[in-house]
């Protein structure tokens, strides 16, 4: 593997459905979410139920899928939202939405309260006119209305107006607990075909996606559950019949169908939002505003760095938090296998006394703030070591928003 792949690979490669690989170095902001995505989406598959029944708990000790299903099937709704301007089937985007100024799209959603809250993903509905649901295997549709939605999350929040007999809520568990190998079930509506059920596992977990708006969603689950466009917004569900995440994205590598990677929100993530929405309060998340990218033994190596891991800062959105408190980007440029990268920048060694040693780790330390946290880095600057200390702000609504140079978010 050459250098430049060992040193600034994307976390996940080239081809995550939402945009397209962002710079060939890995270099990601900080709550920016300057990450590489792109993709395309395969054919429908509904897999057999799990071999062996797992124990769930002492009300159900023999857990399927066939028995998952038929609880939570019935709070799983098929989402149709539209758009002022134009017809149905317009050529979708990377994330599922009508190219176009108009158009209907179509995704999943399911029940989180006996009050017709539905979790979907944001851009499922974000920019529509109408919403309609149809809960589990009904023939009814209901008009639903969008409460809120969160493009840095990619949550929203509905609310469907549907009798109270017809709404059956899904538990919520604590999706810090999945771990790999956690069997894991996806119910949803992918290309339309509707109750459609799918099995597999937790692939992975502490993944990051890309959101609508740029920035970067943190402690993602991966899975191998087929997912596909229309899934989008479906619960990923544990053995417990419990929703761990929001399925949203998937990887295809090139190929021209799914090849099992796919990501789920966590749901962890989702209930603070949700919260927010619910009592009508705009979602503020936590920024940072710098973009760097992790350094390696490597990379330390080719540009005589003083320490062998930690995040180089490429740039400092300026007026943002990072360059209030005094936080230095790179001021020089070195070219590595052809590609230029700005260097000469402070170099993040710890946050709040922990160290770091990716972009990542960084990320998710910024994610898991609020907006008016202080957040000490260790730095190096030169031959001395520097504590920073920065209060957070509030991340603007797009990532475009933070440009102050040449790095940029995808454009899409």
């Amino acid at each position: 593997m050459s250098l430049m792949r060992q040193i600034f690979r994307s976390p996940f490669g080239s081809a995550i459905l939402g945009g397209v690989v962002v710079a060939l170095f890995g270099w990601m902001a900080i709550a920016a979410g300057w990450i590489g995505s792109e993709g395309d989406e395969a054919t429908v598959s509904v897999s057999q139920p799990l071999a062996t029944p797992v124990a769930a708990n002492d009300e159900d000790s023999n857990t399927t899928v066939n028995e998952i299903y038929k609880r939570d099937g019935r709070g799983v709704g098929f989402v149709s939202a539209k758009r002022d301007g134009g017809g149905e089937g317009e050529s979708l985007s990377p994330f599922g939405r009508p190219e176009g100024e108009g158009g209907t799209a179509t995704g999943s959603g399911f029940l989180i309260d006996d009050e017709g809250h539905m979790i979907t993903n944001s851009h499922v509905v974000d920019g529509s006119s109408e919403v309609e649901v149809t809960l589990g295997t009904a023939d009814q549709s209901y008009p639903a209305e969008i409460v809120g939605n969160d493009p840095a999350t990619d949550v929203a929040l509905l609310k469907v107006d549907a009798p109270a007999d017809q709404l059956h809520p899904l538990a919520l568990a604590d999706s810090s607990q999945a771990e790999v190998g956690d069997p894991v079930v996806a119910i949803g509506n992918p290309f339309g075909l509707d109750n459609t059920v799918t099995t597999g596992i937790v692939s992975a977990v502490q993944r990051q996606i890309q959101a609508p708006n740029g920035f970067s969603i943190s402690s993602v689950i991966q899975t191998d559950a087929a997912i596909n466009p229309g899934n989008s917004g479906g619960p990923l569900i544990d053995i417990e019949g419990r929703v761990i995440g929001i399925n949203s994205q998937i990887q295809t590598g090139g190929s021209s169908g799914n090849v099992g990677i796919g990501f789920a929100v966590p749901i962890n993530t989702a209930k603070d939002v949700v919260e927010q929405l619910k009592s009508g309060g705009e979602v503020r998340h936590a920024y940072l505003g710098i973009s760097g990218g992790s350094i390696t033994p490597d990379l330390a190596e080719a540009l005589e760095l003083p320490v062998d891991e930690g995040v180089l800062v490429n740039e400092v959105v300026k007026g943002g938090p990072a360059d209030e408190a005094g936080l230095e980007g790179g001021d020089d440029s070195a070219s590595i296998e052809g590609a230029n990268i700005q260097v000469g920048g402070d170099i993040v060694v710890k946050v709040d006394g922990d160290a770091v040693s990716a972009m990542d780790e960084v990320i998710e330390a910024v994610n898991a703030a609020q907006p008016g946290d202080k957040m000490v880095l260790t730095v190096r600057r030169g031959e001395s070591t520097k504590s920073i200390s920065v209060e957070l702000g509030v991340r603007p609504d797009s990532a475009e928003d933070t440009q102050s140079g040449p790095v940029g978010p995808p454009s899409r």
